[in-house]
């Protein structure tokens, strides 16, 4: 069977993308959402928002530590039971967070939500990668946009249901309705044969043989990555999960803005920018490191973003700015979740595409343990400031380590690759 343009595989490949970012969109909310439940949850109950934001940590660090477990799964019976199983988790989080009376209770909806999400994420984005190998960097992109900018089109619905019914409507109404989007799209969901992706011809250097799980995490390239990762989520989780309270401590959150013809105010603008763009940078950046390499890609993105968040700790009580420079630094952010699985893929190959992709996923859940220690600094200091600095020097840092470090490393291990690659050819 042909993989030409045009092919019914090819048209299958592209469908089974689609399925992937349509399940993405349904869980996106469940990160991009939360910063518009913290306030209404401390004003209901008084518990102190520190507090309140360890549940986005839990959600959070199961979401991302599990990922290789169900990515195991995914490797060995395929993506259509555990994403079925990722839409159930889902809706009964949220379920959980309307009736939670307590933290522990919030805790609990959380934890069941973060295994739920992971189960569908990790899923999606590993079907990507083995569907795509000629495409990494774009697949990759589009599936995780629509985590990006899934939730876009819910940020208005979701605030006027929280502000008309309350909270607790909310999080009954759109955990219900996601979840039972995700389990019917689960039904159609398959992993491709070896024969559906061999004519597939990628521009960016592949591995020369497959690397299980247990030799990916001997190699050097995969801890520098992992450190890579954990330098660049820690700053983007901390805007995702702060945005409304750095609005409201700004005192800019109600404040009319308008832009492009429209006027809202500033938090829901910027809201609604930052998972537009969040969304959109993850195929650009994605589309661009399949043409220029992952490394180059990776320096010029986490340099704007360095730059745009100091920019924001500086000119962020400007109403306008507020809204520009926080898309700016999704814009810079939220491609980390397309360059590093595809190079994941790249480097170690597609047979254990999920797995490997979900255990460097894990970075991400190693990432979101700071976000709970930015309100705590920024109670100390009585200000953003020391936040945003030290989130914009892990930025700087992290795209020199692209260039300086990351890339030789990169070409060295595909040199061992191949040089293994021959040596287990036996000789005629």
């Amino acid at each position: 069977m042909s993989t030409s343009p045009g092919s019914s595989v090819n048209k299958a490949r592209w469908l089974q993308l689609v399925f992937g970012i349509i399940c993405m969109c349904m869980i996106a909310n469940m990160q991009y959402g939360w910063t518009f439940f913290v306030n209404p949850i401390q004003e209901r109950h008084g518990w102190d928002r520190a507090a309140i934001q360890v549940a986005f940590s839990i959600f959070i660090v199961t979401e991302t530590w599990l990922v290789p477990v169900e990515g195991w799964f995914v490797d060995k019976y395929g993506p259509r039971i555990v994403v079925l199983f990722g839409g159930i988790m889902c809706g009964l989080a949220w379920v959980l967070n309307a009736y939670a009376t307590s933290l522990a209770m919030l805790y609990v909806g959380a934890a069941v939500g973060g295994i739920g999400a992971g189960a569908v994420y990790g899923t999606c984005v590993g079907n990507s990668l083995k569907w795509f190998p000629d495409k990494r960097g774009l697949a990759a992109g589009l599936t995780a946009a629509g985590f990006g900018a899934g939730s876009a089109l819910t940020v208005i619905p979701i605030q006027n249901m929280i502000k008309n019914q309350g909270y607790e409507a909310a999080f009954l109404y759109f955990g219900i309705g996601q979840g039972v989007i995700i389990t019917l799209i689960a039904l159609f969901l398959v992993a491709p044969k070896k024969s559906d992706v061999a004519a597939a011809v990628a521009k960016v250097v592949q591995s020369a043989r497959e690397f299980s799980p247990k030799e990916m995490l001997t190699t050097p390239l995969f801890w520098v990555m992992y450190l890579m990762f954990v330098m660049m989520a820690a700053g983007g989780l901390m805007a995702t999960a702060q945005l409304g309270p750095i609005a409201k401590d700004f005192g800019i959150a109600d404040v009319p803005v308008s832009l492009i013809g429209i006027t809202l105010p500033a938090l829901t603008f910027a809201a609604a920018i930052d998972r537009v763009l969040n969304g959109l940078t993850r195929p650009f950046f994605g589309w661009v490191s399949d043409h220029i390499g992952r490394e180059n890609t990776m320096f010029v993105a986490f340099a704007i973003e360095g730059v745009g968040i100091y920019a924001l700790s500086i000119l962020g009580h400007n109403p306008v700015l507020f809204v520009v420079l926080t898309g700016i630094v999704f814009f810079a952010w939220g491609e980390i979740y397309s360059l590093f699985p595809a190079m994941c893929g790249d480097a170690f190959g597609s047979k254990f595409a999920t797995t490997n992709a979900g255990l460097l996923y894990t970075a991400k859940g190693t990432a979101a343990l700071i976000v709970p220690f930015t309100s705590i600094l920024t109670t100390a200091t009585g200000s953003w400031h020391a936040v945003f600095v030290s989130a914009a020097v892990l930025n700087i840092v992290a795209a020199l380590m692209a260039l300086v470090i990351l890339k030789p490393l990169r070409r060295s291990h595909a040199a061992a690759a191949q040089a293994q690659k021959l040596d287990a050819v036996p000789a005629e």
